[in-house]
């Protein structure tokens, strides 16, 4: 069976285009772009279709056999250079090219799904990766509720950890030990959240929509913050818990399918 490049190829060859191609095969059209590239797509002779043929155009210069510039030696001023090309290159601190080398010396060539991702992230943005991040990071947050929760006052975990003659060896957690422990992981997590939130908020652009989408983002954590600190009593009362950890995991489809939906961007 062919591989999504290969068919994208034949295609290509009969004269679709990049957006049209990126369409079909529901990649973005730098995957497209960089298939080509790749895989020397060639199609010399074939014109896109709807597109004309390209006319030639005559190339203009002085006569053959005209020596105007015959002892001439150039610029003699060097030190202010050749500045033709100023401004033409990629945005500062643009990594493309050498990331983009790197990653090949180490993602295995035959991988064709590796290949594919790297071509989907080689023109991602700071503000690009940064989001997909914060979103993994409230993602990991959410999850964990459900590894660590505990149940009750009565949850206690007890794992073997070596046998003997003498006996077994176990390690025991209690219920308030693994809250703890919970309690503590969880507001490292969220401080490390809301510091990425905050960078986010510095560099993207007032009118950039993902900006909704941490604004929700930034009212749960807030909640969730005064119920984490409810439960520890730091707000000076005791209370108990009240389940708003299990309330925590039906976020976590939403954000994860939020993360889907914005890898193409």
């Amino acid at each position: 069976m062919k591989q999504k490049h290969e068919l994208a190829q034949e295609d290509y060859m009969q004269g679709m285009k990049y957006k049209e191609l990126a369409e079909k095969y529901e990649v973005s059209i730098n995957t497209i772009k960089s298939w080509r590239k790749r895989h020397g797509w060639n199609r010399k002779g074939v014109h896109p279709k709807d597109e004309k043929g390209c006319t030639q155009t005559k190339k203009t210069g002085a006569p053959i056999g005209n020596k105007n510039a015959v002892g001439n030696s150039g610029n003699k001023n060097p030190k202010w250079g050749n500045k033709n090309a100023l401004g033409h290159g990629p945005p500062k601190g643009n990594h493309n090219a050498m990331t983009h080398g790197l990653f090949r010396k180490i993602i295995p060539s035959d991988d064709p799904h590796a290949m594919e991702l790297l071509d989907e992230i080689q023109n991602h943005t700071e503000l690009d990766i940064l989001f997909h991040s914060i979103q993994l990071q409230y993602f990991n947050i959410l999850n964990s509720q459900r590894i660590m929760h505990v149940r009750n006052q009565n949850d206690m975990s007890k794992e073997m950890i070596s046998e003997s003659l003498n006996g077994d060896a176990y390690t025991v957690q209690f219920a308030w030990d693994k809250q703890a422990n919970l309690l503590t992981a969880y507001s490292r997590a969220m401080t490390a959240l809301s510091s990425m939130i905050e960078r986010f908020d510095k560099l993207a652009n007032a009118d950039d929509e993902r900006r909704l989408k941490l604004e929700q983002m930034k009212v749960n954590i807030e909640k969730t913050k005064a119920d984490t600190a409810r439960i520890k009593g730091e707000d000076g009362d005791e209370y108990e818990d009240d389940g708003f950890k299990e309330a925590l995991e039906g976020k976590v489809e939403e954000v994860w399918d939020g993360h889907d939906d914005d890898s193409e961007a």
